[in-house]
């Protein structure tokens, strides 16, 4: 049973990376408002440096902590669904409640931390 969970896990992990990594796709619309006749305050706005392109080091840091959160919080979201699903199935056995108690608790402070994390990393990247 549990080589059979363990396997289910990292089924939905890759299923979910690989769909997170779909909506996190770079665009160029930056690029093209740098290399335009632009105003400097759409250039500025835009994040262009002085040779026309973006400043490439935060952005880049901010699209791979996003996605780290974003994965983050979609197993933290799967996990408070097993924690659910757990619960419901215990047949009021009294380990298996405290068990499934303790996943959505544990899954819903993770959901937190992913939450809290995000608008740190977009606040620093802000500030940068």
């Amino acid at each position: 049973m549990r080589s059979k969970s363990i396997k289910l896990a990292i089924l939905i992990f890759t299923s979910l990376l690989f769909t997170n990594s779909l909506f996190i796709l770079p665009t160029n619309a930056s690029y093209d408002v740098c290399s335009s006749g632009a105003s400097a305050e759409v250039k500025e706005a835009a994040g262009c440096s002085g040779y026309g392109t973006p400043d490439k080091l935060p952005n880049l840091i901010q699209n791979i902590l996003l996605a780290i959160i974003a994965v983050a919080g979609t197993i933290a979201v799967v996990f408070i669904v097993v924690g659910g699903i757990n619960y419901i199935t215990s047949s009021g056995d009294t380990n298996k409640i405290q068990k499934a108690k303790n996943t959505i608790l544990y899954a819903c402070i993770g959901l937190i931390i992913c939450v809290l994390s995000f608008a740190i990393v977009n606040w620093v990247i802000g500030i940068l």
